[in-house]
């Protein structure tokens, strides 16, 4: 879990904090996965806002009886956001929560149906750990490598950098998730970077576009199309924060659900723009399902 401090989202404003990062995919998650399946939590949070974290679980409907957060004696990861352009931010991200160990992972997962694993600070686990989870995980896996791509700074600025071993990282998972700007550290050509990252394991690539949808790779040969989302305009501002998370969640739950690549792809981008009109991922759910949520 992580603590959002944002910025300049609407000039007028004073900063916002809320939960950010995998709260928004809880939140896709609870509001699309079928009733008949639960979701269980896998997830770090610092003693300092532990119990807060633990109040947002509590309105999680799908999640397993008795979930709860890892609590760690670690400070809680929080990201300030200053937001430069409707699409464009910069992030310090500060915090000590821990990344996982196979030996931690692996007990908690071996009763799993699907893993969906979204790195929202960078460090959730090492290449040998994922690597590790692969080999002793069969079933399908899906992953958001977005904070993979992100340097830290020594005062906690992220930047964005090509990933060490990109397509040892492919190989861990069998649908992998990158935003725009992240695709771009693979190399100048879309089709070779496709190529390099679909592998035995890896068997669908999907690259989000922000207002523009998403594109997506798989096959071999490598077939590929781009999916349009739908135009959305909020009263008070568009805020795209979180619509990344909500994409991916979304997308891996129709696809866990039998859906076909494109068909989750267009839930995906439908449900991201449902986000753009919400603000925070506390009463998200209801807001994703088109039902009236608090302010």
């Amino acid at each position: 879990m992580v603590w959002d401090t944002i910025q300049g989202r609407d000039p007028a404003q004073p900063a916002v904090e809320e939960w950010g990062g995998i709260a928004y995919a809880l939140a896709g998650l609870d509001a699309v996965l079928p009733d008949d399946w639960q979701l269980v939590p896998l997830i770090k949070v610092g003693r300092d806002l532990a119990p807060r974290a633990a109040g947002f679980l509590r309105d999680v409907r799908r999640a397993a009886p008795a979930s709860r957060f890892i609590e760690v004696p670690e400070p809680n990861n929080r990201v300030t956001l200053r937001y430069l352009t409707a699409e464009r931010r910069c992030e310090r991200l500060t915090g000590g929560v821990p990344g996982w160990t196979w030996p931690e992972l692996g007990p908690l997962s071996s009763d799993l149906d699907a893993l969906y694993v979204n790195f929202i600070s960078g460090w959730e686990m090492t290449l040998e750990t994922a690597r590790l989870l692969r080999r002793g995980f069969a079933r399908p896996i899906y992953a958001d490598l977005h904070s993979l791509f992100l340097g830290r700074h020594d005062d906690g600025t992220r930047v964005l950098q090509p990933l060490p071993g990109a397509e040892s990282w492919f190989d861990c998972f069998d649908t992998v998730q990158l935003n725009e700007d992240e695709f771009s550290q693979l190399g100048l050509d879309p089709m070779v970077a496709a190529a390099s990252a679909l592998s035995v394991r890896c068997t669908a690539l999907i690259v989000t576009l922000g207002p523009h949808g998403a594109v997506y790779f798989t096959g071999s040969p490598i077939r590929t199309a781009r999916l349009p989302a739908p135009l959305t305009h909020a009263p008070d501002g568009d805020d795209p924060t979180g619509c990344g998370d909500v994409f991916g969640a979304v997308t891996c739950a129709r696809l866990l659900a039998g859906a076909p690549l494109e068909a989750a792809i267009a839930d995906g981008n439908r449900f991201a723009a449902r986000n753009v009109t919400h603000r925070g991922a506390s009463h998200l759910r209801d807001h994703l399902l088109g039902r009236l949520a608090p302010a």
